[in-house]
């Protein structure tokens, strides 16, 4: 079997096999309605391999490194300039990628579905790529429920005389289950990882499509739950017992580099071709490994070093003292008189994430600067200044890893429930917390919780936006547990401003030094209708049975 980097590989030289296929050629319009007879292709669709190569072509829709910079959109990250969903001055789009491209990757998928059912020989292959397919429809699905909730359903190809060409908005609760659905078929028929053969990495295994299905579940059950509507605790006990299934799953585990463990969560995101080597990542999109055997690749340290993506004051905030308290609750906390002095004693993420002196920059130990820059920060997560120099990077982007799993099951155990168990919380978050060694930050406990005056929910939230931070999650997290309102309205500060480290003209700060980026003035939330995502106008006008959403 051709390895998945061999396809990629290829895909990235030509649009031999797009073009093929015929897929990729279809309008964005209508839900993406080119002819599905149009890939009728007689030379084609004859063997499972067929179906693999046309699977192959669905990766190029994973997201990339620029996934991430959603985060700017919430709380704990700011870009080079405002943006619009932040500062509430979006309007309904004519056009949307988010919308128009999750629909083509639909019709791929169904596509391949159909044309599953006239191609013999080995059955294991054909179900592998039915499995593959669905994945990416599930994906599809969840990437537009997310923002736009009730979304047409389509199932099944059609051309544009189809009633489905103007379909009506399925209920979100239909569309989920349809997801699921999916998904566990994708479980079924795509193989375990350890089966995996090393050639195939980056392809779906069962256990990214449970991981996968543990986050649809949550995010599904959490919402219904604090908007009060559908049924939660089916939805939580569906990400409970997906979550659970990967964690019982001996391939998986969190990464610990060999050679500096107390460091291993920076050196996550510092790998390359470590491949199938690596225990955490359970889906990755493929770079390729160095300049003369690429794939594609990013430019992610010219990036954060132009600051497309930078810590906030309020991720800063977030990271705890290795005693496990919160700024204003620790012993540990100290007045912070220069630039360093904010990172000691703290949870060592903060400090690997986030460049300080004791990081490498470029060519040097890192100096706090306002190049580009607007919150005096920049991120340390995924720099390189070997990627800086060539730019070019080709580190695996960790779509989904093995951490989000546990911090799935902790989250949606404790809103099931109202409560966590020490057990739970050993087998999840503090797992998470002992990456870095033992004694870097405290363990979490139900007595230790109680006895400090710290709210349970509070802290497993806390533990996500940490270890997740800047990987696109945040936003989304605000938006299902109905913060948003609360969060995204507040002005967003950055660094304690100390003239002696770094120069920045007239700078606007707050009483104790802290600079303002963004005035609370300027930025805005409606909850009437920033829940959800305008539907573009085009499509309104192109189906008289699409209704827009509230508010738009």
């Amino acid at each position: 079997m051709i390895a998945l980097y061999t396809f990629l590989k290829r895909a990235a030289l030509s649009a031999l096999l797009l073009s093929a296929l015929t897929i990729g050629m279809g309008c964005n319009k209508k839900l993406d309605l080119s002819p599905e007879t149009a890939l009728s292709d007689a030379s084609f669709w004859k063997t499972p391999a067929d179906l693999l190569s046309a699977c192959t072509t669905l990766y190029n829709s994973l997201p990339g490194m620029a996934a991430n910079y959603q985060d700017n959109y919430s709380d704990i990250s700011f870009g080079a300039a405002a943006n619009t969903v932040s500062d509430g001055s979006r309007i309904a789009p004519a056009t949307a990628a988010e919308w128009a491209d999750n629909y083509t990757l639909i019709r791929r998928s169904n596509t391949i579905l159909e044309k599953s059912a006239g191609v013999k020989g080995d059955e294991v292959l054909i179900k592998k790529a039915k499995g593959e397919a669905s994945f990416f429809r599930a994906w599809a699905y969840f990437e537009l429920v997310k923002r736009y909730g009730d979304v047409p359903l389509i199932l099944r190809t059609f051309d544009i005389q189809d009633t489905l060409a103007t379909a009506h908005r399925t209920p979100r609760a239909q569309v989920i289950k349809a997801i699921y659905s999916d998904l566990d078929f994708a479980a079924a028929n795509c193989p375990d990882a350890a089966a995996q053969p090393a050639a195939e990495y980056g392809r779906i295994t069962a256990g990214a499509a449970l991981a996968f299905k543990s986050r649809v579940a949550l995010f599904e059950g959490t919402r219904e739950k604090f908007f009060n509507y559908g049924t939660p605790t089916s939805d939580l006990t569906i990400a409970i017992d997906a979550a659970g299934k990967v964690m019982a799953n001996a391939r998986y585990g969190l990464y610990q580099n060999a050679s500096k463990p107390d460091s291993s969560y920076f050196y996550l995101f510092q790998l390359t071709a470590d491949g199938a080597a690596n225990k955490e990542n359970i889906l990755v999109r493929l770079y390729g490994q160095d300049m003369t055997n690429s794939i594609s690749y990013t430019n992610v340290s010219r990036d954060l070093e132009q600051a497309l993506i930078s810590p906030t004051r309020t991720m800063l905030d977030l990271y705890l003292y290795k005693d496990g308290l919160p700024i204003g609750k620790s012993l540990l906390q100290q007045e912070q008189t220069n630039t360093t002095s904010e990172f000691a004693n703290r949870d060592p993420r903060a400090g690997i994430t986030v460049f300080n002196r004791s990081l490498w920059y470029i060519s040097g130990r890192y100096v706090p600067n306002f190049d580009f820059t607007k919150t005096g920060y920049k991120l340390a997560k995924w720099f390189k200044g070997t990627d800086w120099n060539n730019k070019r990077s080709f580190t695996d982007f960790a779509i989904i890893r093995y951490a989000e799993v546990l911090l799935n099951y902790a989250e949606a155990r404790y809103e099931l429930n109202g409560s966590i168990t020490d057990d739970d919380l050993n087998l999840t978050i503090n797992r998470i917390r002992a990456r870095n060694g033992a004694g870097a930050i405290a363990p979490l406990t139900n007595v230790f919780v109680n006895s400090n005056g710290l709210n349970m929910r509070d802290e497993i939230r806390r533990e996500r936006s940490v270890e997740l931070a800047f990987e696109g999650f945040r936003y989304w997290d605000l938006l299902r547990w109905k913060t948003a309102e609360v969060q995204l309205p507040a002005q967003v500060l950055g660094i304690k401003y100390f003239p002696a480290e770094m120069k920045i003209t007239s700078p606007s700060l707050t009483t104790d030094g802290y600079l303002i980026t963004q005035p609370a003035a300027k930025r805005a939330f409606n909850p009437a209708k920033d829940y959800l995502w305008p539907i573009p106008t085009s499509e309104l006008g192109y189906n008289p049975n699409m209704v827009q959403n509230p508010g738009w």
